[in-house]
């Protein structure tokens, strides 16, 4: 048996998944969390259950209500579960009525009635079943409550009757459509009403006797029937949710929700306390953790490569051998290792963020800011993705309707400091900044958010001109974190992060040890300097010179590697830091450190340089596809690496300027007041040539 679950965007329909199988998908408190189709098994049980994208109608505008609305036409599906948020039921109903029109078993789950019963609502399910005619059962997908008769009633040979909502002139006009249509369209009524509305996805349907029918039929009323049949539906609705929703008792005190939005969305509070809570976020992990657990889990792993060498000596391994085990694969893995605690907590931060409600008034808050820059409030949830994982980021971008602003977030999206960029930030952060190591990494975070906004203006204004989009979001209620799935999302991302380390990170510090205890003769132990991968290094290591105000091919190609994987920067200098310490007179980085040849400004630059570059090859490979072309592929991380080479080019210059004392802080605030006149100039229109204005918003006439 198939069965497909669908409802609103956040309804519960992803936490009820979870229950049904077992499994952990991922849950938020936006539009566009589930964006691909997941599968999986009912529990004890042989029934398949597909959690289809969040849609409001089976009308689609974006490309993930597109994907639901495909299976439910094209695949066989034996029932549909309606997942109704209760709390706000006459929203819900519209696409409850429309999945009510086709040829399939529906059965409705009323999820969170236990939030509508503390407003002092209830719902009548048994007078809704009659009014429905299917089944209805009241769930509570947080708290696991109906899920045992939900089960049940999948397995009952039930059927739902047809729902009859239209006045009778529409009514008959689709019972004479449904008679000019094919015999093997399944859902006729439903394909009936969407011909009798006139959409296009059902054109090639179109006969004439059709037609007839529907221009016999639209002359009865003062609107067109497309028109006609949503305020039928609607007044449907409407007479529905009076018919079963009853008020328990009149509560007319202010909701938490309510309370905590008037200090959260506050006009003039609002963006200090998401700053503030960047800043804590940061400053706890690559802060405070960092301090607590670095250390110690840097002088573990160190104690377990001298215990393994000694121990690999004595048995009598082969010193190449030793040196692949020890310098190729503890020291790269575990150069990465070293920053679990911190992602644990930045994962657990995030996570608490967006199963709260929060990050959807985050939306909000930037919603303005980003349709000004040609991005839309839906533009925010790649990029709170992407502070996991690239290429999670880059997918999420299905969500966004507009095209233009789809490719810029995906251009944009890999700006974000993912989990793969922190080790870089937070080892360098925490050595070349001690004391403010938190600072500076929440200083990369709002420098992300810079340059995103920044580019996106010089994007609008040059390449993507035709970005108007609305974007219609809801703000749910406030919610207590459910721990059990907090703590299953964080360990579903420490575990995606450990496979990078056991596959991409060992596969790639063992060809980076072969490239550097290898000549091009194949001979073992040579000097690092005349090594294969000294001598790639050295080929292009003029091309950093400028961010790193010396010429090092080491810190060279562990840039480079970061296309591979981000955290392989970290394992590629501290695999060449090894292997030059251990070879005598041969120590690119002197003692074994990474870090000699670096300044303070030099760091940070390349920092930033690792942050703006390109990504991975699989977020690369994500772009290509959700951009649509090889070539556009191409040019977005030609921008990104130019963007980042220039980026930390000029902060490199502008420290070592401040670092030698020669720099007249006066010309700052000139800098900045040029900065933004340049970028105010390429975002402005000139009124004498449009007849709006973006600034101004007030009219003007066209000259």
């Amino acid at each position: 048996m198939r069965i497909a679950l669908v409802g609103n965007p956040n309804c519960g329909k992803t936490t009820l998944f979870n229950i049904l199988t077992g499994m952990n998908a991922k849950i938020g408190n936006w539009p566009g969390v589930t964006i691909e189709k997941k599968t999986g098994k009912i529990i004890n049980t042989d029934y398949e259950i597909i959690d289809l994208p969040g849609i409001y109608s089976l009308s689609p505008y974006s490309e993930e209500e597109e994907l639901s609305r495909k299976f439910i036409f094209g695949e066989n599906v034996d029932v549909i579960i309606n997942i109704v948020d209760s709390t706000i039921i006459e929203r819900s109903l519209y696409l409850t009525t429309q999945l009510l029109e086709l040829n399939c078993r529906t059965i409705v789950a009323l999820n969170m009635t236990d939030i509508l019963e503390k407003k002092g609502l209830k719902i009548d399910e048994k007078k809704l079943e009659k009014i429905l005619h299917t089944k209805v059962i009241k769930i509570s997908a947080l708290k696991g409550t109906g899920i045992s008769e939900l089960i049940n009633e999948i397995g009952k040979n039930s059927f739902t009757d047809k729902l009859f909502i239209y006045d009778s002139i529409i009514e008959y006009a689709i019972n004479e459509i449904e008679k000019c249509l094919p015999t093997h369209i399944k859902h006729s009524r439903f394909v009936a009403v969407k011909l009798l509305e006139g959409d296009e996805r059902f054109k090639e349907l179109n006969t004439n006797k059709i037609t007839n029918v529907v221009k016999e039929i639209s002359e009865n009323y003062e609107t067109d029937l497309e028109e006609t049949i949503a305020t039928q539906r609607y007044q449907f609705i409407e007479q529905t949710k009076k018919e079963t929703v009853q008020i328990k008792t009149r509560i007319r005190q202010i909701s938490v929700t309510d309370k905590l939005d008037k200090i959260l969305l506050n006009k003039w509070l609002a963006f200090p306390i998401f700053i503030v809570i960047i800043f804590f976020i940061y400053y706890l992990s690559i802060g405070i953790v960092k301090n607590i657990t670095s250390d110690t889990i840097h002088n573990a792993i160190y104690e377990i490569k001298d215990f393994i060498k000694i121990n690999l000596q004595n048995i009598g391994v082969s010193e190449l051998l030793n040196s692949l085990i020890v310098d190729g694969i503890i020291v790269g893995v575990g150069a990465v290792i070293e920053f679990v605690p911190q992602l644990i907590i930045l994962f657990f931060c995030i996570s608490i963020l967006e199963t709260t409600g929060y990050m959807s008034r985050i939306a909000l808050i930037l919603d303005k800011i980003f349709r000004k820059i040609g991005l839309s409030g839906k533009s925010l949830i790649p990029f709170i993705l992407g502070s996991g994982c690239s290429v999670s980021g880059i997918v999420g971008t299905k969500i966004i309707e507009n095209n233009n602003q789809k490719e810029m977030t995906t251009i944009l999206t890999p700006f974000i400091p993912c989990s793969a960029k922190l080790p870089i930030i937070a080892l360098f952060s925490g050595y070349f900044f001690p004391k403010s190591s938190g600072i500076v990494s929440a200083s990369l975070y709002f420098l992300s958010i810079l340059i995103i906004i920044t580019s996106a203006i010089i994007m609008k204004k040059f390449i993507y001109t035709n970005t108007n989009n609305t974007y219609i979001f809801e703000l749910p209620e406030y919610k207590i974190p459910s721990m059990k799935y907090v703590i299953k999302d964080v360990s579903d991302k420490v575990k995606a992060f450990l496979k990078r380390a056991g596959t991409t990170i060992l596969i790639c510090s063992i060809i980076l040890w072969f490239l550097l205890s290898f000549s091009y003769k194949l001979e073992y132990g040579v000097n690092i300097e005349q090594s294969i991968l000294a001598s790639i290094g050295k080929a292009i290591s003029w091309v950093f010179i400028p961010i790193l105000g010396t010429n090092s091919w080491g810190a060279t190609v562990s840039a480079i590697q970061g296309l591979v994987a981000k955290e392989q920067v970290i394992s590629s200098m501290s695999v060449i830091a090894g292997i030059s310490g251990d070879i005598e007179g041969n120590q690119i980085f002197s003692n074994g450190s990474m870090f000699d040849f670096f300044t303070a400004s030099s760091a940070y630059a390349f920092m930033v340089f690792n942050l703006f570059s390109a990504p991975c090859f699989g977020a690369i490979s994500a772009m290509e596809k959700e951009l649509g072309s090889s070539d556009k592929m191409l040019k977005a991380i030609t921008f990104q690496t130019i963007l980042a080479w220039c980026l930390a080019t000029a902060i490199r210059y502008i420290g070592t300027q401040i670092e030698r004392g020669n720099f007249n802080f006066v010309n700052l605030p000139i800098i900045i007041i040029i900065i933004c006149i340049v970028i105010f100039s390429i975002y402005k229109k000139k009124c004498s040539s449009c007849r709006y204005c973006n600034l101004c918003n007030k009219q003007k006439i066209k000259t």
